[in-house]
């Protein structure tokens, strides 16, 4: 069985199996849950096909938060991707489909928290793109979401995937990082170029804050999902391209952990620092609750 305690040990436990990350993941899982491998795809498949209603559903021009805060953007940038944009069709149609998902989950909708809810549009803004655009098969986007399992899990245990003591570093760029890890292996790449990307992914996320306005899961989260699918992206493809972390990932993980023991409880999802104590901050916090 595997312990999920080192990203390079998976990594290097899969390419000596001349296999997956995510086969090897799979495979242990349905031996450590005493299941079927089966039974175990079959509920992730379900998951992935939560992920696509949550893309569907928040592209909705309608759609608002209970808050009133949010909503209504994932449309706006789905409508600007058919131009083409800066970056091309298929970023922007990406980047719609993180803004998408985490609107939904603002208005209450049914989403995959993966790893979190703040964090929830990265893994379908990568993952979906990659299968909605032809990229991959269902059985592949499936698999991939193994490998972003399987990273999640070493992070979770070696570092943290909650804003509420690493900061957004732990929850945006864990996400990030577990979606980079995924693309790699959707694009044919190696387990050792799989832990690159997450190295690259985690290194650009270093120190990002968790200031929720309000204490909602919207201002500034809905845009942070953004930008995570864009680090995704930007780290698979320089793994891809054969460019390496110095620094080794398992190291990046350990920064980050104590990155987050150094951040200030303010800087927590307490909402008391940074962008939630702006003067604009409260004032949407005295908008949605009332002076109190």
């Amino acid at each position: 069985m595997l312990e999920y305690y080192s990203i390079e040990a998976l990594c290097s436990a899969a390419e000596q199996a001349h296999t997956t990350i995510s086969a090897l993941a799979l495979a242990d899982q349905a031996e450590q849950m005493e299941t079927s491998e089966e039974e175990l795809y079959a509920h992730m498949e379900k998951n992935l096909h939560v992920m696509m209603d949550a893309v569907h559903e928040g592209k909705n021009p309608d759609l608002r938060s209970a808050s009133g805060l949010t909503g209504g953007d994932a449309a706006k940038m789905e409508a600007y991707a058919e131009t083409g944009g800066l970056t091309g069709k298929f970023l922007n149609h990406a980047m719609a489909r993180a803004i998408a998902v985490s609107e939904y989950n603002a208005a209450m909708g049914k989403i995959v928290a993966s790893p979190t809810a703040g964090s929830c549009g990265i893994l379908p803004g990568t993952v979906v793109s990659m299968l909605e655009e032809g990229r991959c098969d269902e059985r592949s986007a499936v698999m991939s979401l193994f490998t972003a399992g399987a990273i999640g899990m070493v992070i979770a245990e070696k570092a943290s995937i909650a804003g509420a003591q690493g900061g957004c570093q732990a929850e945006c760029g864990s996400a990030s990082a577990m979606a980079a890890a995924a693309l790699v292996e959707l694009s044919g790449g190696t387990p050792s170029q799989a832990a690159h990307a997450c190295a690259i992914a985690i290194k650009n996320q270093l120190g990002l804050v968790c200031d929720p306005v309000a204490g909602l899961v919207e201002i500034p989260c809905i845009k942070r999902n953004v930008s995570g699918i864009a680090i995704a992206f930007t780290s698979a493809e320089m793994a891809l391209a054969g460019i390496e972390s110095k620094i080794p990932v398992d190291e990046c993980v350990a920064a980050m952990r104590q990155v987050g023991d150094m951040l200030p409880c303010a800087l927590k999802e307490t909402a008391q620092g940074g962008l939630a104590a702006t003067p604009t901050g409260l004032r949407l916090k005295k908008q949605v609750f009332g002076e109190k």
